[in-house]
């Protein structure tokens, strides 16, 4: 499952460094699937949405830092855990359980996020 950012973040952006897909966003900011990946045309969305790579995506969340689902994978292929929870001071990055995936398809999502 993708990994998440409760409402208990205190915005200190330790997090942010550490994931190798760049999907955790300051709260308020615009995202891009490109932003750290090699995608660089079309991007299906989990939601069957396509977009473009470099096409600005509205925030995920306005007051605390979030994760895109889309990019995460809880660094399957980089590490073994997810490098946001590892570093996080509170405790808040968790496994979103709005979005079971097995590891075969967070694997499936890397090859398609950095081809």
């Amino acid at each position: 499952m993708a990994i998440m950012i409760t409402d208990e973040c205190i915005n200190c952006g330790a997090c942010e460094p550490e994931c190798p897909n760049n999907a955790i966003y300051e709260g308020g900011v615009e995202w891009k699937i490109a932003d750290g990946t090699g995608v660089k045309d079309n991007y299906t969305l989990e939601t069957g949405v396509e977009v473009g790579a470099n096409d600005d995506q509205n925030p995920i969340e306005e007051d605390y830092y979030f994760i895109v689902p889309d990019k995460c994978t809880e660094c399957k292929g980089f590490h073994e855990e997810p490098q946001c929870a590892a570093v996080c001071p509170v405790d808040c990055c968790l496994p979103d359980p709005e979005r079971v995936e097995s590891e075969e398809d967070l694997l499936s999502r890397k090859e398609r996020l950095h081809l």
